[in-house]
């Protein structure tokens, strides 16, 4: 391309993707536990080193995930206080007080069935109000460690109201809550894997079919009465045109979360072992296109040093 055709483009080309655009996932694993994983994971003090590359390549939060090894019917360790979950924000605030912490708020990864509520001790059945209580218990440790925005992500109704109420009662009136938006999809396998947290059912109860995104909305409306102070959809890129009409419904900001098998099938592996992550910029220019206030991805921290002026 001739070179005032260049300069013309890049005048007239808009905003581009940023690195305060961007949130960088961290999946917690145990000093001791060296299970190979398709997705990459992070000790507690990797998460305190990788928190201050995050903050220096000017990206501002980072989402924690992090589950229990030892786990049971109750999710018993899920508001653990001395859990990994726990020790994992307090080292990312420890490192660096100003970089916002985001969490998830689930039970998946503390049950040993995987799933994302409890189950009646008489029947099987879904115990909704057991479980609703230990997301809040749960939510409310995230906060008392340090968290910024928990994420209730079983789309179980009225958890959001529940945390809320938690939240305020253990006075974290501060906190806010961004809970998950979830289309069903095979692109949870890479993080359900690594995370055991594959239900043993093999569904989300709650989860909202591809095809129906009017429903979508109507959740999404509801979290909102609740008390969400952000919505998070879920996998980013099947769901940018319900992006689209959350923007113009909701009062709160919309953020895609790019899952696992997003990040592992829009990366190439390269020779030294590193990814390259053109397609995720391409795409992530895509959902900034679409009105996505920031975006939430595995492959923030690569993204941002391509995009950091050497």
């Amino acid at each position: 391309m001739p070179t005032h055709r260049l300069s013309v483009r890049n005048y007239l080309g808009g905003p581009g993707l940023a690195p305060e655009d961007l949130t960088m996932v961290f999946l917690m694993r145990e000093d001791d536990d060296k299970s190979p994983t398709s997705m990459p994971t992070r000790t507690v003090g990797d998460a305190a080193e990788d928190a201050r590359t995050v903050e220096a390549l000017g990206m501002r939060s980072v989402k924690v995930f992090a589950g229990s090894r030892v786990r049971d019917g109750h999710a018993s360790q899920a508001a653990a206080p001395t859990g990994l979950m726990a020790r994992a924000i307090k080292a990312v605030k420890k490192a660096t007080p100003g970089l916002l912490v985001m969490t998830e708020t689930c039970v998946c990864s503390h049950t040993d069935s995987g799933e994302c509520w409890l189950a009646d001790e008489r029947d099987g059945s879904m115990d909704l109000v057991k479980t609703t209580a230990v997301l809040a218990a749960q939510a409310v440790m995230q906060a008392e460690a340090g968290a910024d925005i928990v994420g209730p992500a079983a789309m179980i109704p009225g958890s959001v109201q529940a945390v809320r109420d938690a939240l305020d009662d253990a006075g974290h009136r501060d906190v806010a809550i961004m809970p998950h938006l979830i289309f069903e999809s095979v692109l949870y396998q890479g993080y359900r894997a690594t995370m055991g947290a594959a239900p043993r059912s093999g569904a989300r109860a709650f989860q909202i079919a591809p095809g129906r995104p009017e429903t979508a909305v109507h959740i999404a409306l509801e979290m909102v009465r609740e008390g969400a102070d952000v919505i998070l959809t879920e996998p980013a890129l099947h769901t940018v045109d319900t992006l689209v009409h959350l923007k113009d419904k909701l009062p709160v900001p919309v953020v895609p979360f790019s899952v696992s098998g997003e990040y592992l099938r829009l990366t190439d592996l390269k020779e030294n072992g590193e990814r390259d992550v053109s397609g995720l910029v391409e795409a992530y220019t895509v959902l900034k296109r679409a009105g996505a206030d920031r975006i939430i991805t595995y492959g923030a921290v690569d993204i941002a040093r391509r995009l950091k002026p050497s």
